[in-house]
């Protein structure tokens, strides 16, 4: 049913105007007459021409089949657009169509005439009720999109209200009938002329209608709220509904659409009280109806009301189609309630229903989510031998599943496999696997695949280019990262600041900085925008290199492209100045940091402590320890490790102890570093077997030692000349799968030199070798300080000379090693 508006009968706008003959009205906006006492006294026209006249002839004129055009442009030229808007709304409903069709025509396109929207909006309507539908059409959709000449009235809302405000004030008298039908054209218009369709002002068009009392019919309607609901507007699909039962008794198909759009927009409640009002109004759900509400049900959890509801529609005669079961199947595979949702299965097909794909596909995406990869496979194994072949869909639920299961291989077969069947396949299978592949360090299967989208035309998502980059710089593959990142480049795909940030980041650890600053002309050439991370990722780089002063540079040209420094620049800059022993300046550094306000961090506190720890100043570094905790930041365990190490590097194991006991006491459990800082320092003390008992310790606390608190035991035996004991610490790694590095041999080598067992030595060398562990300088030191010491200066000089013919480094250590050890006979014969 429909509210109609009654509007009086137009004033006629010429009751008291008179005009000259031959006056020609301009069309020009700003020179359209205004309806004010002065504007209508100025066009006063003789008797004989009133206004009764003016409509008698533009009647006669618009009633003839054919357009007589010298009258049409003498018609334009004494008639403004809002005087014409008059005579054509008392005359509409007499002339001829197709010649007033013609006359719009030829006086907007060969004349330049600016018709007012109210006669345009007549003309529709005229063409309408007449049956000419398509050119009713046409000249809506031109009067819309803005390509007739037209004089818009004005006001709130736009053009777009406006239309629909004056096709309603045309609703009146006899053939309302039409006005409906032009409503339904304008909300069709809308929806589906424009691209992708503009549902939202088809709603406000319906909304204006409905604030004067007119409604589109009950399928148009229905029509609008299905459109919002395809177009994503669940909260004014809603709206539309409640606005619509204002003047339409809605039937099945418009609760039905409302039903599904209260569900989509997360209103299930409000759904569910709707369909329980459709049928207190006498409206017997559908099957539509219930599969609504079933399937509102399942998205939000409420599988049980869903049974209900199932259970509901058999007692009223309505029976449940495959769709109905597939919804309860899926709800029951979200919930993970997989054997009930088998047993829904075999009830569908038991009455008759052969499952199909999306059936099965929810099976294998329930089954997928919550890693059970494996009966999934079945599931896709049940459904080939039923002949249904699978989907991408099917395939890319598997490739997720495998990848949260950590299996990139399987993942990397079922993507093969929907490229091999020609599947449609989008680039979220792709960056999946190749996430998963990178993640488990499988680069050149990974950046197969990424040759692969690019070819074709996929773009990896920032996240993935950014973790391609990144693994590929931590595998030194810097070369093959600037490659993709050019690639990129080439087809247009932009790299963002994050991805383009972590190259940088990858050169400037590598210390090619060169390479860094190659990028960043690229980048700024791009006109990509650099942010703090960039400088900051370029800060580093060059602290990295010891290149301080370029550091700062980068510090000042922030400034001037009004990017202040934030905590991270100066943590950097403070790092730089700590590794160059410049605590001072570190310090006036983190003044400055907080005079201009920001904030310290616990990385701050750890960097200036391991400053002062390594310029041997440890009372600073507890002095700014302490601080912390005044200052509300908590130490973490790196800092307790450095203090700790710090404390047992000079000796004093005390204090190294009472640290270990607080940080437990933090809730902070020890590290392996803190362990082999303690061994180390024990060690050192000369309580090697107290350092041993720590590793005891340490496998306690679910702790496994490695290579270096073995090593640091091992240095302890081998200052103390327990060479036994050296060998029993080895085998014990070695029954535990510890690995010596360069360091314990290194230690060991000096250990053995130093006793003179020369066969031990050569042993070990060649041990070194075999493990792919190559003697360096500093074994090689190790190795003639302890010959030295053992007081074989011959064998110490011609081991010296034996290195510097192959070439090896023999550096000042090696010589000023060689010249103490001339003094080392006389102290041992001393001894003897």
């Amino acid at each position: 049913m429909r509210k109609l508006s009654i509007l009086p009968n137009p004033i006629l706008f010429f009751s008291t105007i008179k005009r000259p003959r031959g006056r020609v009205t301009s069309t020009n906006p700003n020179l359209i007459p205004k309806p004010s006492n002065v504007v209508l006294e100025e066009y006063k026209i003789e008797r004989e021409g009133s206004e009764r006249g003016f409509v008698k002839w533009v009647g006669s004129v618009l009633s003839d089949k054919a357009l007589d055009l010298s009258n049409c442009r003498e018609i334009l030229s004494k008639l403004g657009p809002l005087e014409f808007d008059h005579v054509f709304v008392e005359i509409v409903g007499r002339v001829n169509p197709n010649t007033a069709l013609r006359f719009f025509y030829y006086g907007g396109n060969d004349c330049g005439y600016r018709f007012g929207v109210r006669s345009y909006c007549g003309l529709i309507r005229l063409l309408v009720g007449s049956g000419l539908v398509a050119p009713a059409r046409l000249v809506l959709i031109r009067l819309i999109d803005g390509k007739l000449p037209v004089l818009f009235e004005g006001g709130s809302g736009g053009r777009h209200v406006e239309i629909a405000r004056v096709m309603s004030e045309l609703n009146v008298g006899d053939g309302k009938e039409k006005g409906f039908d032009m409503f339904d054209m304008l909300v069709h218009v809308y929806c589906t002329q424009f691209k992708g369709g503009d549902c939202r002002l088809a709603f406000e068009v319906l909304r204006l209608l409905a604030s004067k009392g007119v409604f589109p019919s009950l399928k148009t309607c229905n029509f609008l709220l299905s459109s919002l609901v395809k177009s994503g507007e669940f909260d004014k699909s809603c709206m539309a509904f409640e606005i619509t039962c204002g003047g339409v008794v809605p039937d099945v198909y418009l609760y039905s659409t409302a039903i599904n759009a209260y569900c989509k927009a997360g209103r299930v409640q409000d759904a569910v009280g709707l369909f329980l009002r459709m049928e207190k109004a006498g409206v017997s759900p559908n099957v539509v109806t219930y599969n609504n509400v079933i399937d509102g049900l399942c998205k939000s959890g409420n599988v049980d009301e869903a049974f209900w509801f199932k259970e509901r529609m058999i007692s009223n005669g309505v029976a449940p189609t495959i769709v109905t079961y597939g919804i309860l199947i899926s709800g029951l595979a979200k919930s993970e309630r997989f054997d009930e949702a088998h047993h829904i299965l075999a009830e569908m097909t038991g009455k008759g229903f052969t499952p199909n794909e999306i059936i099965y596909n929810s099976l294998v995406d329930g089954y997928c989510r919550t890693g059970k990869v494996d009966l999934a496979l079945k599931v896709k194994d049940d459904m080939v031998l039923k002949g249904i072949v699978p989907n991408s869909s099917t395939l890319s639920s598997l490739i997720n599943g495998f990848c949260k299961k950590n299996m990139p291989e399987e993942a990397k077969l079922r993507l093969q496999e929907m490229l091999s069947a020609g599947l449609p396949v989008n680039a979220g299978p792709f960056c999946e696997v190749i996430h998963s592949l990178c993640k488990n360090s499988k680069m050149n299967s990974a950046m197969n695949l990424v040759d692969e989208m690019l070819a074709r035309n996929l773009r990896p998502n920032d996240t993935l280019l950014t973790v391609i980059i990144v693994q590929l710089c931590k595998e030194s593959s810097h070369s093959l990262a600037a490659q993709l990142w050019f690639r990129l480049l080439g087809k247009g795909f932009m790299p963002n600041i994050m991805t383009s940030n972590a190259l940088i980041h990858g050169f400037s650890v590598a210390g090619d900085m060169q390479g860094a600053a190659s990028l960043l002309k690229e980048m700024v050439d791009r006109g990509l925008e650099l942010n703090r991370s960039t400088y900051n990722v370029l800060i580093l780089g060059f602290i990295k290199e010891h290149k301080v002063e370029d550091a700062f540079r980068l510090k000042d040209e922030m400034v001037k492209h009004g990017m202040g420094p934030d905590i991270v620049t100066y943590n950097l800059l403070m790092d730089g100045m700590c590794k160059a022993g410049k605590m001072d300046e570190a310090m006036k550094l983190w003044e400055e940091c907080k005079r201009i306000g920001l904030v310290s961090n616990v990385y701050t506190y750890g960097i200036m402590i391991r400053g002062y720890c390594n310029a041997k100043q440890i009372d600073e570094a507890v002095h700014l320890f302490n601080d912390m905790f005044i200052q509300k930041q908590e130490p973490n365990y790196i800092i307790y490790n450095i203090l700790i190490g710090a404390y047992c590097h000079h000796g004093n194991v005390a204090e190294a102890l009472k640290l270990r006991d607080h940080m437990r006491s933090r809730g902070i459990p020890p590290t392996n570093a803190t362990y082999s800082s303690l061994i180390n320092g024990f060690c050192k003390a000369g309580s090697v077997e107290e350092a041993k008992n720590f590793l005891t310790e340490m496998r306690s606390e679910g702790l496994t030692p490695d290579v270096y608190c073995y090593t640091a035991l091992i240095g302890g035996y081998c200052h103390l000349g327990q060479m036994n004991k050296v060998e029993s610490t080895l085998q014990k790694m070695s029954e535990r799968n510890v690995t010596p590095n360069k360091i314990t041999y290194t230690i060991m080598i000096a250990g053995y030199s130093k006793m003179g067992d020369t066969e031990k030595v050569k042993k070990l060398l060649s041990e070194m070798v075999q493990c792919g562990t190559s003697p360096d300088s500093v074994t090689y030191n190790a190795l003639i300080g302890g010959l030295c010491k053992g007081g074989r200066m011959d064998e110490a000089f011609s081991l010296t000379d034996l290195l510097a013919q192959e070439g090896s480094l023999v550096g000042e250590v090696t010589y000023t090693t060689l010249v103490h050890g001339m003094t080392l006979p006389l102290t041992v014969s001393s001894q003897e």
